[in-house]
């Protein structure tokens, strides 16, 4: 073959070659993006840890300062959700947490996270977390029943509940929550919520958890409220750092058999609880059971606070 002709002969060939590695490398690369596993985030979401809120009206739908807390509230959630996405997070869900559990306005959340909103639901603040996910979260929460100082503290019912106590030892309503999540074996990464309730969480589940302080109470209803944009931006942060140090964080679990006691505020609260079969009632304002499965036992838990609640 002549020189010039040769010439003409190898600059297709190497175009066609040049373009079967190409596809072979884009397929490649398709191929290792899809086969990245998924990385699940649960969201549980209350509402009086949120940045702003010192007292009950902000948390109540019937005060006219509910629609601006509600905004602090999605506020909040979408600067961890960020951060979340920013970590590689390739599904966030989203549970609203407080009261009737319809607060956070659905048109202002991120559009990449689910929502899971209304009540009443099976696993309350935890609806929606199952063994697909690779870490837990909690937003906005607060301190344990008659924790000072600490912004509007109690424990699930504030009308209702003294304190509950799970395998001896008194539960915020943090730890409750983080146990259902370490039933489906799904750590907790990160708390957000006055640094009374942050306290209370390390000590819990463990100093390796992330917390974001949002808030120092000065009493029940008053609060020291952080710099703005310096807590939407911790918020971002504390979630990347919690999802990039989910290997260093422990699962909470609580081993059966579970016992539980509820110490309501009076007695007259217990009197229709303990007409279910296994509750027992060892002092007027205090229920007890036990229970193998720990949600079996979450579940009957909550039944007997919504009963304390009609007596």
């Amino acid at each position: 073959m002549k020189p010039r002709a040769a010439r003409f002969f190898l600059v297709p060939c190497f175009l066609l070659l040049s373009l079967v590695v190409g596809s072979q490398s884009l397929a490649q690369g398709r191929a290792a993006a899809t086969s990245r596993p998924p990385l699940k985030v649960f969201v549980s979401v209350d509402m009086e840890g949120i940045w702003g809120v010192v007292h009950s009206n902000q948390c109540s739908s019937d005060s006219p300062e509910y629609q601006l807390a509600r905004k602090w509230m999605v506020q909040d959630t979408n600067a961890v959700v960020q951060g979340l996405f920013e970590a590689g997070a390739t599904e966030v869900v989203v549970n609203d947490s407080h009261g009737s559990m319809r607060n956070i306005i659905a048109s202002e959340l991120d559009p990449r996270a689910m929502l899971i909103s209304g009540s009443p639901k099976p696993l309350s603040m935890m609806e929606g977390i199952d063994s697909s996910f690779a870490a837990c979260i909690f937003i906005g929460y607060h301190a344990k029943a008659g924790s000072a100082p600490a912004i509007l503290d109690h424990t699930i019912s504030g009308a209702a509940i003294y304190s509950i106590k799970i395998n001896g030892v008194e539960m915020p309503e943090l730890g409750i929550n983080a146990a259902i999540a370490g039933y489906f074996n799904v750590p907790v990464v990160m708390l957000t919520g006055d640094t009374e309730t942050c306290r209370q969480a390390q000590e819990l589940l463990g100093q390796s958890l992330v917390v974001v302080p949002v808030k120092e109470a000065v009493n029940r209803l008053a609060a020291r409220n952080y710099g703005r944009d310096r807590v939407l931006a911790e918020l971002r942060d504390g979630a990347r750092k919690a999802l990039n140090s989910l290997k260093n964080i422990q699962v909470f679990k609580l081993q059966p058999p579970c016992q539980f006691e509820i110490n309501l505020q009076n007695s007259q609260q217990a009197e229709l609880g303990v007409l279910i079969p296994g509750v027992r009632r060892p002092a007027p304002r205090t229920l007890t059971f036990t229970s193998q499965d720990y949600l079996e036992g979450f579940k009957l838990m909550r039944a007997l606070i919504a009963l304390a609640g009609v007596s």
